[in-house]
């Protein structure tokens, strides 16, 4: 055993990601997708902007 086997070993490189050649039909997807996230998001701002829907908590009844 040599000293410097001990220890942590350091994790090889990743090879790096080449890009991809997106053609019109992959442009207009991510472009709709996009869009569809940000209406997504413009529902999600609206809806926590109010309080619980339909529920009215704990419900009482008339007699004491």
């Amino acid at each position: 055993m040599s000293g410097r086997e001990g220890g942590k070993k350091k994790p090889l490189k990743a090879p790096k990601k080449q890009d991809k050649d997106l053609d019109e039909d992959d442009m207009a997807f991510k472009k709709k997708q996009k869009e569809e996230q940000k209406a997504l998001d413009t529902l999600k701002a609206k809806a926590s902007g109010k309080g619980p829907l339909g529920s009215s908590g704990i419900k009482k009844s008339g007699k004491k």
